[in-house]
């Protein structure tokens, strides 16, 4: 689907974007653009990869007062200083109603400096764990990056549970084996490269006492010239 349908009360909407540090496939830096694209998926939850830039004190690409006003979502508290969104890069935003409560930063191992972040909120559709992440390029560091995240989750308490982000994996299903068999992976759609895109990059896994309704890509207006990747959608249930 080009555009997500109305969404189900009774679904929750998580979206995975890549937004390149809001730099365009014309090369320009344009937060309204990003943000216009957000607005148009009627997310409740949205992790970001790629959301603060890369050098010096890794300053937010979006502005937070814009994020508020154009999209009406709140921002959780995954950066460790007064000047990035997220943390590594990955962010989460967080329609009215979600409350964030314990937030654990995991540091990858690989080529290239790399995170996860494991946030757990209590909102409209009850407890929810959020894993959101930007894998490494290389597969052998992939691997390994998903078996320190299928760890960490063992050696947390039991939770509803979402992975969200740019696994980099140019493979249709191969190369996830670490997250079997918890995770239940989907792959919503090509999403890179958003003018022409080849690579199902983006993806979205839900855990046990979670069910995809329906998922796709967002390739209407903005959403492809907006950053190198589109974004990806997903509406899941609870399960019972």
């Amino acid at each position: 689907m080009s555009i997500p349908p109305p969404k189900n009360p009774q679904h929750l909407r998580l979206v995975s974007y890549n937004i390149r540090k809001c730099v365009g496939l014309d090369q320009r830096r344009d937060p309204h653009r990003i943000l216009r694209v957000l607005a148009g998926l009627g997310a409740d939850l949205v992790a970001l990869q790629e959301a603060d830039r890369r050098l010096g004190p890794r300053r937010a690409a979006l502005p937070r007062a814009l994020i508020r006003e154009e999209t009406g979502m709140q921002v959780a508290p995954l950066a460790t200083n007064s000047v990035s969104l997220g943390w590594h890069g990955n962010a989460l935003l967080l329609a009215p109603g979600w409350r964030v409560g314990h937030i654990h930063r995991l540091p990858l191992i690989g080529l290239e400096p790399r995170g996860a972040v494991f946030a757990d909120l209590d909102g409209p559709y009850g407890v929810l764990r959020v894993i959101t992440t930007h894998l490494g390029l290389r597969r052998r560091d992939r691997q390994r990056q998903m078996t320190q995240i299928m760890a960490e989750l063992a050696a947390l308490p039991s939770w509803p549970t979402v992975l969200l982000g740019d696994l980099n994996e140019w493979a249709p299903a191969a190369g996830f084996a670490p997250l079997d068999p918890y995770f239940r992976l989907h792959r919503p759609g090509r999403s890179f490269p958003s003018f022409r895109p080849v690579a199902a990059l983006d993806r979205i896994a839900t855990g046990p006492g979670l069910s995809l309704a329906q998922s796709g890509v967002m390739r209407a207006g903005a959403a492809g010239w907006a950053s190198d990747h589109l974004p990806v959608w997903a509406d899941v249930v609870t399960d019972g």
